[in-house]
C-alpha cells in the first residue's frame, strides 16, 4: 500500500459523497488530516441539477483551499464499462446518465468516480479499521446493501465494474418462510438488501410482530428487553452471517468492516463473527469483524483517496 502522500502529485484530495438526500464534500490534506468539509441537500429527481450541484461543492471547497485538487467522487451504482453510463443507483434519476462525461466536461478536468461501498473500503483500507490489512472487504449495511473491495489500498473494480456487488444477489440457502422473499426495486425477490438493510429489518419485524417500527426503534426495543424485538434481531444477525459467510468463503478477507447506520448497534458487530462462521467451510474463522472507523465520513474520505487508491 502506498503511503497516505503519494499518487496526486502533491495536491491535495477533494472528495464527494453523492447521497440521495445529501451532498458531502472534503478535502484531505496530504496526510489525511481535514483542511475543508461541507454538505449540501442532494437535488432528488432532477439528474441535471445533481451535476450542478456536485460542480459547485467542487469549486467552493476549492475556493476554501486555495487551490485546485484532485477529485474523487462516490456515488450510488455505477459506471457501465460499455457505455459509461450509470446503472443499478437506487438514486434512480442518475441511470442511464453520463454522469462521469458530464461531469467531468463541467469541471474541465479527469475524475475518479467509484460506487460509494468501494469509497468505504478505500477509507478503512488507508486509515481506517482495515489499516495494514491487505484484503479488506466493507459492508454497507443502511438504507440499502452494498459492499466494496480493497486490495492493497487500492479498488477492485472487476472486469464488468461489479466486484463487491452483494446487495442485489439472492440471501443463501434460504427457508421455507424465507421464500420468494421480498421483492426489491431492481426487480428480483429475496435480495440481501430486502432482508439486511434497516428498511428490511422493519419489514421484518412487521410481518413476524405487525406494527411500523423503525429499524432503530427495533432494536431500541431489543435493549429494554421485548422478546419480539430481540427475536428480529436474532433473526436478523442470522441472516447477516449467512449472507456474509458467502463472501468469505470466496475471498477470504483479511478484515470485515461494517459501515452505514446498522453499523452503529454494536451487539451487531460483536455476534457477526459466530453468526458466520458456522457456514465457513474451514475448520477455522478468527476473520476480525470491525465498525469503520470513520464513521459516516468513511464514504466522503474514501472519494479523496481515490486518486491515491488507483495509484494515479
Amino acid at each position: 500500500m502506498g503511503s497516505p502522500a503519494a499518487g496526486s502529485g502533491g495536491r491535495q484530495r477533494l472528495g464527494i459523497d453523492l447521497g440521495g438526500t445529501k451532498i458531502a464534500g472534503i478535502v484531505l490534506g496530504r496526510d489525511g488530516s481535514t483542511l475543508a468539509e461541507a454538505r449540501v441537500a442532494a437535488p432528488r429527481g432532477a439528474y441535471g441539477e445533481t451535476v450542478e450541484a456536485v460542480a459547485d461543492l467542487v469549486l467552493r471547497l476549492e475556493a476554501e483551499v486555495g487551490m485546485p485538487c484532485s477529485v474523487g467522487i462516490g456515488m450510488p451504482g455505477s459506471l457501465s464499462p460499455a457505455t459509461g453510463l450509470v446503472r443499478n443507483a437506487n438514486s434512480h434519476w442518475l441511470n442511464g446518465h453520463p454522469f462521469a462525461a458530464d461531469l467531468e466536461q463541467r469541471l474541465e478536468r479527469p475524475l475518479r468516480i467509484e460506487n460509494d461501498a468501494n469509497c468505504l473500503a478505500v477509507s478503512e483500507a488507508i486509515d481506517g479499521a482495515g489499516a495494514g490489512a491487505r484484503v479488506v472487504w466493507a459492508v454497507i449495511l443502511g438504507t440499502g446493501v452494498g459492499s466494496g473491495i480493497a486490495l492493497d489500498g487500492r479498488v477492485l473494480t472487476g472486469r464488468n465494474g461489479i466486484a463487491g456487488e452483494w446487495g442485489h444477489g439472492p440471501l443463501p440457502a434460504p427457508r421455507d418462510d424465507e421464500r420468494p422473499g421480498p421483492a426489491c426495486y431492481c426487480g428480483r425477490r429475496g435480495c440481501v438488501e430486502t432482508w439486511l438493510s434497516g428498511p428490511g429489518m422493519a419489514a421484518d419485524h412487521a410481518r413476524r410482530h405487525g406494527g411500523s417500527l423503525t429499524a432503530e426503534a427495533v432494536v431500541a426495543e431489543g435493549r429494554t428487553g421485548s422478546p419480539a424485538a430481540q427475536e428480529t434481531l436474532a433473526a436478523h444477525l442470522e441472516r447477516l452471517g449467512r449472507a456474509a459467510a458467502q463472501v468469505v468463503n470466496l475471498l477470504d478477507p483479511d478484515v470485515i468492516v461494517i459501515g452505514g447506520g446498522l453499523s452503529r448497534i454494536p451487539e451487531l458487530i460483536a455476534g457477526l463473527p459466530a453468526a458466520i462462521a458456522p457456514h465457513v467451510f474451514s475448520d477455522t474463522f478468527d476473520t476480525p469483524v470491525r465498525a469503520s472507523l470513520h464513521g459516516d465520513a468513511s464514504g466522503v474520505r474514501g472519494a479523496a483517496w481515490l486518486w491515491e487508491a488507483e495509484g494515479a
